[in-house]
């Protein structure tokens, strides 16, 4: 079936494309507690490790949702020690099956001299557990392409939403204490508009949940 675009169709469509990019921005919501409204101070030899949480393949925090807010930490002069990276030195108590999710599993798991004795070598001072994901929801319209004899195109319309809901929480390795913790909820709606070619507008919902989570966790620290 061969997809005829006159000029007033695509005229249309480009008309829509335009007066939906202003609707193509992220809604964010954040969240915040602190215990104490002081700074968390970390010395120059102190590291951040962050972990996503991982529940043998039944619950996952994307790792590239992690790489992004580690990159935006470090862009702060911060130490972050790779996820991979922690998990590997202090193998297997980090792994899906056994790591804690929760501040009483974290302290039984500190009180192993071995655990305990990696994370010191590791320099690790703060532990932020990362937990949530990305998600599509609402989806409506479609769009057709076809190729013909005198040429092809696309023609139609579709939209969803995409809603990413992030926590963050920070705990001290040494004190064995909860230092604060975030929710980041960012939502919006993004098109993919057939006008001979799919033109798509994409909300950056993900992107500017990882920008919030990582510019809030930086406010935490002090460097020192």
């Amino acid at each position: 079936m061969m997809v005829e675009l006159s000029h007033n169709s695509i005229l249309a469509l480009v008309l829509v494309a335009l007066s939906v990019l202003s609707g193509c921005a992220a809604t964010t919501t954040i969240d915040k507690y602190r215990p104490s409204t002081e700074l968390i101070a970390l010395n120059s030899n102190e590291k951040i490790a962050l972990l996503g949480r991982r529940d043998a393949g039944h619950h996952e925090t994307d790792r590239e949702f992690i790489n992004c807010v580690a990159s935006k930490i470090k862009a702060a002069n911060i130490e972050v020690l790779d996820e991979q990276t922690f998990i590997n030195a202090i193998y297997p108590w980090f792994e899906p099956r056994t790591a804690p999710r929760g501040l009483p599993r974290l302290k039984r798991l500190l009180q192993q001299p071995l655990v305990k004795a990696e994370i010191n070598q590791q320099a690790v001072r703060y532990l932020v557990w990362l937990d949530g994901s990305t998600e599509t929801q609402d989806q409506s319209g479609s769009i057709s392409c076809a190729i013909g004899p005198g040429g092809g195109g696309c023609l139609g319309f579709a939209q969803w939403n995409k809603l990413s809901v992030y926590e963050g929480i920070v705990w001290d390795l040494h004190l064995l204490e909860e230092k604060g913790r975030l929710r980041i909820d960012s939502e919006g709606t993004s098109y993919l508009i057939g006008a001979v070619a799919p033109i798509p507008l994409l909300t950056p919902v993900k992107s500017d949940a990882c920008n919030s989570m990582g510019t809030q966790l930086t406010s935490f620290f002090s460097t020192q």
